[in-house]
């Protein structure tokens, strides 16, 4: 009898199962790993499987199930350490903005962890490179061999007692470093963790970054990034890492030991030593460039989906400078970019992110919206909201510039801040108006819907740009070393080589380039507002007048630990001086903008301009082009929060000068017996001791220089005065609150003749200042 043509055939059951939908990624559950990836427009999505190296592809499996856009899949024989990789299946037509290319692997959008390195070949590109077709053409070349590929991970750790510091934003002084510059030729840090996170880990590290004082650490972009394929053709590197390819995985070169354990273990050893963590993150663009650019992930997965397209949608949206621009307009963008945020609070334990080209996570399809749905979503999100969130507040799209823009809960980088600071101690007319408007947190600016003087994040440099050092020691751009014949980098620069282009061993200018250092640090860290401090120029690190360092991983670009001379630790001592003082002098950092209006209830004004006369500024006067020095009178009786206070806080006198002459000044004439405390004198910065022009004497004013003053009841003997110098410098040298416990303050008093029509805090009229 004839059997049936089907009775000798083998059924084979797939062992891979349906799956869910969410969460988006690939999941252990302790039974098996759940594969997610959203794809709104592919036609079949395979999962493909490689050895633990990832270098064979063993197997390729489709995912079975198409659910609400999302393609899924279970794997009950899947474990932690499982190396995958996408291929995705649609149409290719650049033309409507579809460029599907299963010949390429792709990374997993919410990957948590890479192995191996990107290796550039043409095989990277979707389409036939050199092709007189450009990106129409069709590559059929499998791009597997020199991609990295995604693991499977165990989110177990043991945090033990780890806790968040919980900073309070008035508090916080963030401290901008990168991890591999910051460690690579740190001597405490062993060679094979050097450039790692278990590098900045290292105890001598922690350490000393306490040791300055300041509260939190930003660190340059650790998601995993790529290294432009031009650059390693000029043997560089995309070393500051502004250009991300997964927004879940910290990049592999930053681990010594190959897991993202070690990433965790870095934030334990920062918390202990009561540091918080905050990210420098790119969700603005990815590393895949424009139309002529690689298909690595999201351009092969959905690119109509993740990446904002011009009306002709072969070409993108290039609000970033970079190429591309991601569409986080779209739901499922929007999800991913909020998933990542909360993936490194929650599971990583991040305490808050600075965000690179924040305006245009705000644009809407219509232009910038402070109400724009990626703010609103960070805005009510339970866990997002609990954390500190730091806009860049400008692009190069339309409406880019956006200082000052952003809602309520937020920060913000203030280059106002910048650009005035450095134009006003280099000498230039007309910028004292400006300068007391940004020595009082930009009130003009940041003064609305109740937001608070920390929202405008202070910095006279940053890692775009000059160092401190260079700063006061070049008048142009030096980045020859970029191979761009010195093209790149910003201009205008607002700085001043102080009489030799680079270094000198002329002592005068030397010495004038550290006051001036010093004076740049202490408006920094005296300004009401959050001060940022660029790790190294606490010890004047240089960058040989580079001011575009992103492709330097090198000596340019890495923190010089071994050379820094008695000059440098001397400066470094004196930042340690300063933040003990803001910490020290809750003044220094109100909670609440400063109005200048009288207080007729405490018979007192929160701040008072005062002239070298000793007298307050009247409003005319601040009209003066040639004026270059003023007195900032802080009131300590004044309130900073609105709740009535048990004791007063010391009443401070800030005077800055950038006449190049000594200028005298009558110090503010008080009622009864008062002594001014000489705290900050960047002529002289060893010198704490007490004025002798406590009752409106005149003190000369060095030129180029910054002084401040506490104002202390003479009832005392004169060693119990010097006592209370010596205390003030305890304080600033731990920069801690009870620190000034030992000294015992007295009733500030009210300085005599200041009229009821004083000017506002913020200075009238101040001038505009345009962004970057």
């Amino acid at each position: 009898m004839k059997k049936p043509p089907f009775a000798s055939q083998v059924i084979r059951h797939s062992r891979i199962r349906e799956g869910l939908p969410y969460p988006l990624g690939a999941t252990w559950d302790g039974l098996g790993v759940n594969f997610a990836l959203f794809s709104a427009n592919a036609t079949k999505v395979e999962l493909c499987l490689f050895d633990p190296e990832g270098r064979r592809e063993l197997e390729r499996i489709e995912l079975p199930e198409y659910t609400d856009e999302v393609w899924h899949g279970y794997l009950p024989d899947a474990r932690p350490g499982t190396v995958y990789g996408y291929r995705v299946h649609g149409p290719y037509e650049p033309r409507a903005g579809h460029r599907f290319n299963p010949n390429k692997l792709l990374l997993d959008p919410y990957a948590k962890h890479l192995i191996g390195p990107l290796r550039w070949s043409d095989a990277h590109f979707g389409y036939r490179v050199g092709s007189p077709r450009a990106d129409l053409s069709f590559d059929r070349r499998d791009s597997a061999p020199g991609m990295p590929k995604c693991v499977v991970i165990d989110p177990a750790f043991t945090w033990g007692h780890d806790r968040a510091p919980a900073i309070p934003w008035e508090r916080t002084i963030v401290y901008e470093t990168h991890v591999r510059g910051y460690t690579m030729r740190h001597p405490a840090v062993p060679p094979q963790h050097r450039g790692t996170f278990a590098g900045l880990a290292q105890h001598e590290v922690v350490e000393y970054i306490r040791s300055l004082g300041v509260t939190a650490v930003e660190l340059l972009p650790p998601h995993a990034f790529v290294d432009d394929r031009y650059l390693l053709e000029k043997g560089l590197r995309n070393y500051w890492g502004y250009n991300t390819i997964s927004f879940f995985a910290p990049d592999p070169r930053y681990l010594a030991t190959g897991a993202i354990n070690e990433f965790k273990e870095m934030i334990a050893r920062l918390h202990d030593a009561g540091i918080e963590v905050i990210l420098d993150v790119v969700y603005n663009h990815t590393a895949e460039g424009n139309e002529m650019g690689p298909t690595l992930s999201f351009k092969g997965i959905d690119n109509a989906s993740y990446y904002r397209l011009a009306p002709d949608p072969r070409y993108y949206i290039n609000d970033t400078g970079t190429g591309n621009t991601l569409n986080v307009t779209h739901s499922r963008v929007l999800q991913m970019v909020t998933d990542s945020l909360r993936y490194w609070v929650t599971e990583m334990h991040v305490d808050g992110f600075r965000f690179d080209l924040a305006t245009i996570l705000a644009r809407e399809t219509y232009g910038f919206d402070h109400s724009g749905g990626f703010l609103d979503a960070c805005r009510q999100d339970p866990v997002l909201s609990r954390v500190k969130l730091i806009a860049e507040p400008w692009d190069c799209g339309p409406g880019g510039y956006q200082v000052g823009g952003f809602p309520p809960g937020w920060a913000e980088w203030n280059d106002k801040f910048r650009d005035t600071v450095r134009a006003y101690w280099k000498g230039d007319e007309g910028k004292l108006p400006e300068m007391a408007t940004r020595m009082a947190a930009s009130a003009d600016v940041f003064n609305r819907r109740g937001r608070k003087p920390w929202a405008s994040v202070n910095f006279v440099t940053a890692h775009d740009g000059f160092t401190l050092n260079d700063l006061v020691s070049y008048n142009d751009k030096h980045n020859e070393a970029n191979g761009e014949d010195n093209r790149d980098g910003h201009s205008h620069n607002i700085s001043w080589n102080h009489g030799a282009e680079g270094p000198t061993d002329d002592p005068e200018i030397k010495a004038l380039r550290f006051r001036q250092m010093r004076n740049l640090l202490g408006t920094l860290l005296l300004s009401q507002g959050t001060p940022m401090i660029l790790a190294g120029d606490e010890f004047a690190r240089t960058q040989h007048g580079n001011n575009n360092a992103y492709c330097q991983d090198n000596e340019i670009g890495w923190i010089d630990w071994e050379n820094i001379d008695e000059d440098g630790q001397a400066l470094t001592d004196f930042v340690r001086h300063l933040i003990g003082l803001r910490q020290s002098h809750p003044l220094l950092r109100r909670g609440r903008f400063f109005t200048g209006a009288y207080n007729p209830d405490l018979d007192v004004k929160d701040v008072t301009w005062i002239t070298p006369a000793g007298v307050e500024k009247a409003t005319e006067q601040w009209q003066d082009p040639m004026a270059r020095c003023l007195g900032m009178l802080l009131d300590g009786r004044a309130q900073a929060t609105g709740i009535k206070k048990a004791a007063s806080d010391a009443t401070l006198l800030l005077i800055i000068n950038s006449h190049h002459d000594v200028v005298p000044f009558k110090l503010p004439e008080v009622v009864g017996g008062h002594q001014w405390l000489r705290l900050v004198d960047t002529t002289e910065p060893e010198r704490v001791e007490i004025s002798t022009a406590g009752t409106g004497d005149e003190i000369p004013v060095g030129g180029r220089s910054l002084l401040l003053f506490e104002l202390i009841p003479d009832r005392r003997s004169e060693s119990s005065l010097r006592a209370a110098a010596r205390a003030i410098r305890s304080a600033s040298e731990g920069a801690a609150d009870d620190a000034k416990a030992e000294v015992v303050a007295g009733e500030p008093v009210q300085p005599a003749g200041a009229p009821a029509d004083a000017p506002a805090g913020s200075a009238p009229e101040p001038a505009n200042q345009s962004g970057e």
